[in-house]
Protein backbone atom coordinates (compact mmCIF):
# COMPACT_ATOMS: atom_id res chain seq x y z
CA UNK A 1 0.00 0.00 0.00
CA UNK A 2 2.52 2.31 0.82
CA UNK A 3 4.23 2.21 -2.70
CA UNK A 4 1.33 2.34 -4.46
CA UNK A 5 0.66 5.58 -2.25
CA UNK A 6 4.07 6.88 -2.67
CA UNK A 7 4.30 6.19 -6.32
CA UNK A 8 4.75 8.95 -8.79
CA UNK A 9 4.62 7.42 -11.89
CA UNK A 10 3.86 4.09 -13.68
CA UNK A 11 7.33 2.96 -13.73
CA UNK A 12 7.20 3.07 -10.06
CA UNK A 13 4.35 1.13 -9.84
CA UNK A 14 5.23 -1.99 -12.28
CA UNK A 15 8.76 -1.65 -10.49
CA UNK A 16 9.61 -4.63 -8.71
CA UNK A 17 12.80 -4.41 -7.49
CA UNK A 18 12.53 -2.09 -4.86
CA UNK A 19 15.12 -1.39 -1.82
CA UNK A 20 13.53 -1.65 0.91
CA UNK A 21 13.45 1.09 4.31
CA UNK A 22 16.89 1.40 6.17
CA UNK A 23 17.59 3.51 9.67
CA UNK A 24 19.69 5.93 7.34
CA UNK A 25 17.19 6.90 4.97
CA UNK A 26 16.42 9.71 6.88
CA UNK A 27 20.23 10.50 7.05
CA UNK A 28 21.70 9.87 3.01
CA UNK A 29 21.31 13.46 2.40
CA UNK A 30 23.09 14.27 5.45
CA UNK A 31 25.66 11.66 4.39
CA UNK A 32 26.07 12.52 1.16
CA UNK A 33 26.58 16.24 1.77
CA UNK A 34 29.28 16.01 4.53
CA UNK A 35 31.09 13.08 2.41
CA UNK A 36 31.23 15.73 -0.04
CA UNK A 37 32.92 18.03 2.45
CA UNK A 38 35.58 15.50 2.87
CA UNK A 39 33.95 13.30 6.31
CA UNK A 40 34.37 10.41 5.00
CA UNK A 41 35.21 8.44 8.57
CA UNK A 42 32.35 6.16 9.29
CA UNK A 43 32.62 6.46 13.15
CA UNK A 44 32.73 10.13 12.83
CA UNK A 45 29.54 10.42 10.58
CA UNK A 46 27.80 7.70 12.68
CA UNK A 47 28.50 10.11 15.89
CA UNK A 48 27.02 13.23 13.88
CA UNK A 49 23.97 11.53 12.65
CA UNK A 50 22.89 9.81 16.15
CA UNK A 51 23.31 13.70 17.30
CA UNK A 52 20.45 13.50 15.09
CA UNK A 53 18.20 11.51 15.92
CA UNK A 54 19.99 7.66 14.27
CA UNK A 55 19.42 4.84 16.43
CA UNK A 56 21.67 1.87 14.23
CA UNK A 57 25.26 1.31 14.36
CA UNK A 58 28.47 2.53 13.21
CA UNK A 59 28.60 -0.56 11.19
CA UNK A 60 25.43 -0.16 8.84
CA UNK A 61 26.82 3.17 8.67
CA UNK A 62 30.46 1.80 7.12
CA UNK A 63 28.31 -0.74 4.99
CA UNK A 64 26.28 2.45 3.63
CA UNK A 65 29.56 4.19 2.41
CA UNK A 66 30.83 1.13 0.77
CA UNK A 67 29.89 2.40 -2.37
CA UNK A 68 31.00 5.69 -2.27
CA UNK A 69 34.77 4.52 -1.25
CA UNK A 70 34.47 2.28 -4.43
CA UNK A 71 33.15 4.85 -6.64
CA UNK A 72 29.93 2.75 -7.14
CA UNK A 73 26.71 5.27 -7.92
CA UNK A 74 24.67 4.81 -4.62
CA UNK A 75 20.64 4.04 -4.55
CA UNK A 76 18.81 7.71 -4.34
CA UNK A 77 17.35 7.13 -0.62
CA UNK A 78 13.45 6.67 -0.56
CA UNK A 79 11.18 8.93 1.13
CA UNK A 80 10.85 9.66 4.74
CA UNK A 81 8.55 7.06 6.18
CA UNK A 82 5.75 9.20 7.77
CA UNK A 83 5.58 9.10 11.56
CA UNK A 84 3.26 6.88 13.08
CA UNK A 85 0.00 7.90 14.89
CA UNK A 86 2.10 6.47 18.54
CA UNK A 87 4.68 8.35 17.30
CA UNK A 88 3.50 11.56 17.07
CA UNK A 89 1.38 10.76 20.36
CA UNK A 90 4.63 9.78 22.16
CA UNK A 91 5.99 13.31 20.72
CA UNK A 92 3.72 15.24 22.22
CA UNK A 93 3.36 13.56 25.47
CA UNK A 94 7.23 13.83 26.34
CA UNK A 95 9.09 16.53 27.42
CA UNK A 96 10.19 18.89 24.71
CA UNK A 97 13.79 18.44 26.27
CA UNK A 98 13.46 15.07 25.91
CA UNK A 99 13.32 14.83 21.98
CA UNK A 100 15.95 14.78 19.42
CA UNK A 101 16.93 17.22 17.17
CA UNK A 102 15.03 14.66 14.31
CA UNK A 103 11.95 14.10 16.33
CA UNK A 104 11.54 18.15 17.07
CA UNK A 105 11.37 19.02 13.55
CA UNK A 106 9.43 15.61 12.30
CA UNK A 107 6.94 16.81 15.03
CA UNK A 108 7.13 20.45 14.02
CA UNK A 109 6.55 19.20 10.14
CA UNK A 110 3.29 17.25 11.74
CA UNK A 111 1.82 20.22 13.74
CA UNK A 112 2.13 22.80 10.86
CA UNK A 113 0.38 20.63 8.57
CA UNK A 114 -2.65 20.21 10.87
CA UNK A 115 -4.07 23.40 12.59
CA UNK A 116 -6.35 21.14 15.20
CA UNK A 117 -3.15 19.10 15.82
CA UNK A 118 -1.20 21.69 16.96
CA UNK A 119 -3.53 23.35 19.20
CA UNK A 120 -4.07 20.16 20.67
CA UNK A 121 -0.40 19.66 21.30
CA UNK A 122 -0.48 23.53 22.48
CA UNK A 123 -3.25 22.15 25.39
CA UNK A 124 -1.54 19.43 26.35
CA UNK A 125 1.80 20.90 26.77
CA UNK A 126 -0.12 23.33 28.84
CA UNK A 127 -1.77 21.32 30.69
CA UNK A 128 1.57 18.78 31.61
CA UNK A 129 3.24 21.99 33.06
CA UNK A 130 0.17 23.04 35.27
CA UNK A 131 0.17 19.45 36.51
CA UNK A 132 4.03 18.77 37.32
CA UNK A 133 5.04 22.61 38.63
CA UNK A 134 1.40 22.24 40.60
CA UNK A 135 0.12 25.42 38.79
CA UNK A 136 -3.48 24.72 40.06
CA UNK A 137 -4.00 28.82 39.67
CA UNK A 138 -4.09 28.15 35.65
CA UNK A 139 -6.66 25.74 35.92
CA UNK A 140 -9.50 28.52 35.29
CA UNK A 141 -7.50 29.62 32.63
CA UNK A 142 -6.82 26.39 30.57
CA UNK A 143 -10.44 25.14 30.99
CA UNK A 144 -11.47 28.21 29.56
CA UNK A 145 -9.26 28.31 26.46
CA UNK A 146 -10.06 24.39 25.77
CA UNK A 147 -13.81 25.20 26.06
CA UNK A 148 -13.05 28.07 23.66
CA UNK A 149 -11.43 25.59 20.73
CA UNK A 150 -12.98 23.38 18.14
CA UNK A 151 -11.08 20.00 19.87
CA UNK A 152 -14.22 17.85 20.86
CA UNK A 153 -12.33 15.12 22.87
CA UNK A 154 -10.36 18.04 24.85
CA UNK A 155 -13.93 19.94 25.41
CA UNK A 156 -15.02 16.65 26.76
CA UNK A 157 -12.41 16.20 29.07
CA UNK A 158 -12.07 19.50 30.21
CA UNK A 159 -16.38 18.86 31.47
CA UNK A 160 -14.93 16.07 33.24
CA UNK A 161 -12.64 18.44 35.25
CA UNK A 162 -15.19 20.23 35.88
CA UNK A 163 -17.45 17.86 37.08
CA UNK A 164 -14.78 17.32 40.03
CA UNK A 165 -13.25 20.99 40.03
CA UNK A 166 -12.06 21.18 43.56
CA UNK A 167 -10.84 17.96 43.94
CA UNK A 168 -8.86 18.37 40.19
CA UNK A 169 -7.64 21.66 41.88
CA UNK A 170 -6.33 20.26 44.75
CA UNK A 171 -4.75 17.74 43.39
CA UNK A 172 -2.82 20.48 40.83
CA UNK A 173 -2.08 22.10 44.03
CA UNK A 174 -1.42 20.67 47.14
CA UNK A 175 1.82 18.48 47.73
CA UNK A 176 -0.17 15.27 48.96
CA UNK A 177 -0.87 12.78 46.68
CA UNK A 178 -2.68 8.80 46.84
CA UNK A 179 0.42 7.50 44.91
CA UNK A 180 1.39 5.40 48.15
CA UNK A 181 -2.04 4.06 48.51
CA UNK A 182 -2.19 3.09 44.78
CA UNK A 183 1.12 1.44 45.25
CA UNK A 184 0.22 -0.30 48.06
CA UNK A 185 -2.94 -1.83 46.50
CA UNK A 186 -1.03 -2.94 43.41
CA UNK A 187 1.63 -4.89 45.79
CA UNK A 188 -1.41 -6.58 47.48
CA UNK A 189 -3.03 -7.19 44.48
CA UNK A 190 0.32 -8.81 42.71
CA UNK A 191 0.59 -10.79 46.11
CA UNK A 192 -3.20 -11.89 45.37
CA UNK A 193 -1.78 -12.99 41.62
CA UNK A 194 0.90 -14.89 42.87
CA UNK A 195 -1.43 -17.37 45.15
CA UNK A 196 -4.54 -16.98 43.02
CA UNK A 197 -6.87 -20.60 44.06
CA UNK A 198 -3.80 -21.80 46.47
CA UNK A 199 -4.16 -20.50 49.86
CA UNK A 200 -7.11 -18.66 51.73
CA UNK A 201 -7.35 -15.04 53.18
CA UNK A 202 -5.53 -15.67 56.52
CA UNK A 203 -2.34 -16.77 54.13
CA UNK A 204 -2.64 -13.66 52.30
CA UNK A 205 -3.13 -10.75 55.40
CA UNK A 206 -0.11 -13.30 56.70
CA UNK A 207 1.94 -12.57 53.63
CA UNK A 208 1.05 -8.73 53.12
CA UNK A 209 1.96 -7.91 56.47
CA UNK A 210 5.49 -9.45 56.40
CA UNK A 211 5.64 -7.84 53.00
CA UNK A 212 5.82 -4.59 54.55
Amino acid sequence: MRRFARATGEEELQAKNRRRATLLDDYADFLHRRWGEGCTDAVVLAREITALGYRGSVRTVRTYLHPLRSGQPVPPPRAATPPTVREVTSWILRRPDSLTLDEQARLQQVLTQCPQLDAAATHVAAFAEMMCGRHGDRLDDWLTAVEADTLVPLQRFASGLRRDYDAVRAGLTLEHSSGRVEGTVNKIKMIKRQMFGRANFDLLRTRVLHAR
